[in-house]
């Protein structure tokens, strides 16, 4: 009976034992397991070893694509501002915004008193330079006669001299005033004066801009009328300062339109600004639009994109980048199997490969081809562990 109690106590510590090895063999199996199912690491099989290329990123020489917001202006060599070079009040309107107009057609007139007070002293000038030159003229004819001395036909000569001055610089005034030539000879013809005055357009084009109406008052530093030729327009971009190194006169840029999708325009920088905007920290760049049918407009929103100049940057194949999350990963190689999921910072894409921004090193192995088996390796792997 003895016998019997002390084998039933061995086999119970023997059974107990074994549970005791079991379990402890079970939590390193555990944690090993646990060890293996950290969401970012992937080891590869033989198998998986084969579809992967693992290198380097790469040192480059890279040009980017920057664009800018840009708009469409009226080309400034292109607009002129008219006035009156009189002061006056408008008496009629004859074009409005919009309207196309040639040159030396009639926008506007105006009644002047300055004008009409020019005219008379001008006429009044005339008037008594007719009469010197009478009156030099039978001097002449006295002094030869021995009726009078020749002092007082140099004295009327002077006076001659003194009207035609005189008559010259109203000439000069009356055309400072608007009058064209034509009009001064009619107006020295016929004696007639008229205060009524035209504003008159001094290049084709259209109207962009209307700044008087019947019965109001101008000034010769006002504007009436601005008169823009729309068939040679700008697109000025405001280009931010980081990005204008690679800014020069001839540089080929590429323009668009949201109003007119599907549009572009090539072209070459015109005028690249000298100085740096303090307020905006930008550069002002040009390019010459021609508009002979008027399909563009000023102040239409549009876009400028032109190359950066050529600098060595650190890229990668775009088959070694995985979206996850809305960010950027790569595989990064951390022993001979094994791999590491790494948010990386992208830039632009050039020549289907990208530019390293952040997270990355020369010196960094990673997957540069076969990255989305490696992806799929890796959430298989998530699941196991989770069962």
């Amino acid at each position: 009976m003895k016998l019997s109690i002390l084998g039933f106590t061995s086999a119970f510590a023997a059974i107990a034992l074994v549970g005791a090895l079991g379990c402890k063999h079970a939590d390193k199996d555990a944690a090993k397991t646990a060890a293996n199912t950290d969401p970012l690491k992937v080891s590869v099989t033989p198998q998986l070893q084969q579809n992967i290329t693992v290198g380097l990123p790469q040192l480059l020489e890279v040009t980017t694509q920057q664009k800018v917001s840009a708009r469409v202006e009226t080309d400034a060599s292109h607009v002129a501002r008219i006035g009156s070079p009189v002061e006056g009040r408008i008496t009629k309107v004859l074009v409005f915004e919009g309207q196309k107009v040639h040159r030396g057609q009639v926008l506007a007139m105006l009644h002047s008193n300055s004008l009409s007070d020019t005219q008379f002293a001008f006429v009044k000038a005339c008037s008594q330079e007719k009469l010197a030159e009478q009156s030099a003229e039978r001097a002449r004819q006295l002094v030869q006669a021995d009726v009078i001395g020749k002092a007082e036909l140099q004295k009327r000569e002077a006076e001659v001299l003194q009207n035609e001055t005189e008559v010259s610089a109203l000439r000069a005034q009356l055309h400072g005033l608007g009058m064209s030539e034509a009009a001064i000879h009619r107006l020295e013809a016929t004696r007639k004066l008229t205060s009524e005055y035209p504003i008159i357009a001094s290049i084709s084009g259209t109207v962009t801009e209307r700044d008087v109406t019947v019965g109001q008052v101008v000034q010769p530093a006002d504007q009436a009328f601005q008169i823009a030729d729309l068939s040679n327009l700008w697109f000025a971009a405001e280009v931010p300062e980081e990005q204008s190194r690679s800014l020069a006169l001839g540089k080929t840029v590429v323009a668009t339109i949201p109003a007119q999708p599907g549009e572009s325009v090539t072209g070459k920088l015109s005028f690249v600004s000298p100085i740096v905007n303090p307020e905006t920290r930008t550069v002002q760049a040009r390019m010459n639009l021609s508009n002979p049918k008027g399909l563009f407009k000023p102040d239409m929103l549009a876009s400028m994109t032109f190359e950066s100049n050529p600098e060595k940057r650190l890229t990668i194949p775009s088959t070694a980048v995985v979206r996850e999350e809305n960010k950027d990963h790569v595989f990064l190689q951390i022993s001979p199997t094994d791999y590491l999921l790494r948010e990386v910072e992208l830039g632009v894409e050039t020549n289907d490969r990208r530019v390293v921004v952040r997270g990355l090193t020369e010196k960094d192995k990673i997957v540069l081809n076969g990255a989305f088996h490696m992806n799929n390796k890796r959430k298989q792997d998530m699941i196991k562990g989770g069962e």
